[in-house]
């Protein structure tokens, strides 16, 4: 009897804690997870590179100091001036007072400058690009705008042309004002330089897509300055997931790293694989290698989860639209076709939710109509469960792809034009009569 008791009450025991862990199973199960990827930063974004698509974002919409990442618009601002043949690479430039008295400081990330030499803008530009070099980014500031205030005032100005919203810019390098000696364009003497997650991100998808020749020098992994000379210096890319640096990605190629007290480690990366490229931004992580390795997971899931597809091919006609009328032509009608392949990023597995929809510019054209005319876009239209979002307003748009006349169509002649007004006129006089009736 005693033996059968004590088997009662351990059997008790073990189903009470079964129940309870299956009781605390299933509540757990229940709950929402706000972060899947449980992202150890305080703000990060993950986008397309191709059209801005929003992929993923935690708190990407609150501005925090952004560091060194503020030399991507720096860099933007650079590409514009050498685009408009205001500078160009072989360019030398002398080193003020200012930008010289901070390049000394090797506290900060610089490369040494010396007062009395000449620099090329191409060099300046490397140090920035691969060695965050501080000094040398003043120095261009400096010969873009003849002085880093007006620097920064193009810097605010180019944000808000971009759609930047959570932003402020002090300074044209990133770091805490208290570290210019004074000399800090604007702002309070330990302000520093804010964005959003989503704000770098525009910076980023901006650089790439209008300059994508960036990427050939924030790839590059290690280089000398001004090699065989006396100042030589080693720079080492502080992209660390450049493949050849110690968290190489594979497909990494860009794009700019930021640390300062208040802004913790921070990182803007860009990505290619296959036809995929992806641009992340991990904000606020904990450790110099905490902000790489937030990206790896950034980088992972988007490489996982989502394929750069071709959803329409060239000269594919919408079954629901392949013509569009033709008003005075030889010919009533003419096909419509897509330019080129209609190719997006999208979820894995997902093509079948996308529906190919006309979007035509007019109900009908006028002849002559040559070969190749646009008359609208081709657009797939997406019937899944994403709401998706973009960076910028235009980033639908480059979801789209034209439709073109597939063959010409000539004016008519005389006589079937004289044919085209009678039918007209009977057609609008029998709509007369049969309103009245």
């Amino acid at each position: 009897m005693r033996k059968y008791l004590k088997n009662m009450i351990s059997f008790v025991l073990i189903q009470s804690l079964l129940l309870s862990f299956l009781g605390t199973t299933i509540q757990v199960q229940a709950q929402p997870i706000a972060d899947p990827l449980r992202l150890r930063a305080e703000a990060s974004i993950l986008v397309d590179g191709k059209s801005g698509k929003i992929l993923y974002e935690k708190n990407a919409e609150q501005p925090l100091a952004l560091a060194s990442m503020t030399k991507i618009l720096t860099e933007y601002l650079i590409f514009e001036k050498i685009k408009e043949n205001r500078i160009s690479w072989t360019q030398t430039t002398s080193i003020s007072d200012y930008a010289h008295r901070i390049s000394q400081n090797l506290k900060l990330s610089n490369v040494p400058l010396r007062s009395n030499q000449q620099y090329t803008v191409k060099e300046l530009y490397e140090a920035m690009a691969i060695y965050s070099a501080n000094g040398a980014t003043i120095a261009l500031t400096e010969l873009v705008a003849g002085n880093e205030t007006e620097f920064v005032r193009m810097m605010n100005e180019k944000a808000r042309a971009f759609g930047m919203e959570n932003f402020t810019f002090v300074n044209s390098t990133g770091l805490n004002n208290k570290d210019l000696l004074g000399l800090h364009p604007a702002g309070n003497s330990d302000q520093e330089n804010f964005a959003s997650a989503k704000d770098t991100a525009i910076m980023a998808f901006r650089l790439i897509n209008d300059f994508p020749e960036v990427l050939t020098i924030s790839s590059i992994a290690k280089k000398i300055f001004r090699a065989e000379t006396v100042d030589a210096i080693k720079m080492d890319n502080w992209n660390w997931m450049l493949p050849e640096l110690v968290y190489g990605y594979k497909g990494t190629d860009g794009l700019k790293t930021g640390s300062t007290d208040l802004a913790g480690f921070c990182f803007t990366a860009t990505a290619k694989r296959n036809e995929t490229r992806l641009i992340s931004v991990v904000m606020k992580a904990k450790s110099y290698a905490a902000r790489f390795q937030e990206t790896k997971k950034l980088m992972d899931y988007g490489f996982m989860n989502y394929e750069t597809k071709t959803l329409f091919p060239a000269e594919f006609k919408v079954p629901a639209t392949p013509e569009i009328p033709v008003q005075k032509g030889r010919e009533t009608r003419v096909g419509i076709a897509s330019e080129k392949p209609l190719t997006l990023l999208i979820r894995r597995g997902e093509d079948s939710l996308y529906q190919p929809i006309a979007k035509l510019e007019t109900a009908r054209i006028a002849a002559p109509v040559a070969k190749g005319k646009s008359v609208g876009k081709l657009v797939a239209e997406y019937h899944g469960s994403e709401k998706y979002k973009y960076l910028t307003v235009d980033g639908p748009l480059r979801e789209e792809v034209p439709l073109i006349t597939t063959r010409e169509v000539k004016k008519a002649g005389f006589f079937k034009l004289i044919f085209y007004q009678i039918i007209t006129f009977f057609t609008w006089l029998g709509r007369k009569f049969s309103n009245l009736f």
